[in-house]
């Protein structure tokens, strides 16, 4: 039975600099100790990518550079072709759970752990760009942020964006989460929380794990609920946003709110 560690994820030792060092380049000398085709490859993939961004590369290739840092010394092509393959894109990796990735042969700790960094950098990034500013005149940038947050969960989550007078994002808040086809929402707990804040108006979003955004009739009854709930609190519902894996739909738009 093959371990889930790979070798390259053991401790490094340390090396003394040979004299010759200094006429290593920087890249190289990131990779001594490695077999020489294999800090070719890497030094080439990097400046590739330092040269063209990622739009340049295939998801396989951007997933090479991420496990470079976790296994150091392994040609970690074949892992991040198999990743691929099993969860389908490089935003479905990183979103992966952890326990599905460590069942993947080759994948240990520290890959998983490389590989949440790189999500919670993206979601931090995301979420920036929406926090404590107007959210209506910026509707783009929370489309994005959710679909960063939550179009590859494999189970449904509900968040509740709280907004003050100005509609300015003063609060983004995890609900419940659920299964993969349900969760479960409290409307009570929903307009208490925004009385805390003292929010004016609300946006609901929730994921469906299926990838299509079709609102269940579950979903509209419960929306229904929030919205009178709502109501006799003085507080507005904006929108409710059911993210899928490639789209959203905005019950607003749809005419259901």
């Amino acid at each position: 039975m093959v371990s889930n560690r790979s070798f390259g994820e053991l401790p490094l030792p340390l090396l003394t600099p040979a004299a010759d060092d200094v006429a290593v380049p920087v890249a190289r000398r990131a990779d001594k100790g490695t077999p020489s085709y294999l800090a070719d490859h890497r030094a080439r993939l990097r400046e590739r990518f330092l040269q063209g961004g990622a739009a340049a590369m295939p998801d396989y290739e951007l997933l090479e550079l991420v496990l470079f840092r976790a296994i150091p010394r392994q040609d970690v092509k074949p892992l991040a072709r198999r990743l691929i393959e099993i969860f389908g894109d490089f935003n479905r990796v990183l979103s992966a759970p952890a326990a599905r990735l460590q069942a993947v042969d080759g994948v240990g700790p520290a890959v998983v752990t490389e590989l949440k960094i790189v999500e919670a950098a993206a979601q931090r990034m995301a979420r920036a760009r929406v926090l404590h500013r107007p959210i209506l005149s910026g509707w783009q940038a929370l489309l994005d942020y959710c679909h960063t947050a939550m179009a590859h969960r494999e189970i449904e989550e509900f968040r509740v964006l709280y907004l003050d007078r100005k509609n300015v994002l003063i609060a983004d808040e995890e609900q419940a989460r659920g299964t993969v086809d349900h969760v479960p929402v409290y409307p009570r707990e929903i307009i208490r929380r925004a009385l805390e804040l003292n929010a004016s108006a609300l946006i609901l979003v929730h994921n469906h794990p299926s990838g299509d955004p079709t609102p269940s009739d579950s979903d509209i009854t419960m929306t229904g609920r929030i919205v009178q709930a709502a109501d006799s609190m003085g507080i507005t519902i904006h929108d409710h946003l059911i993210i899928g894996k490639s789209r959203e739909l905005s019950f607003r738009a749809q005419g259901l709110l």
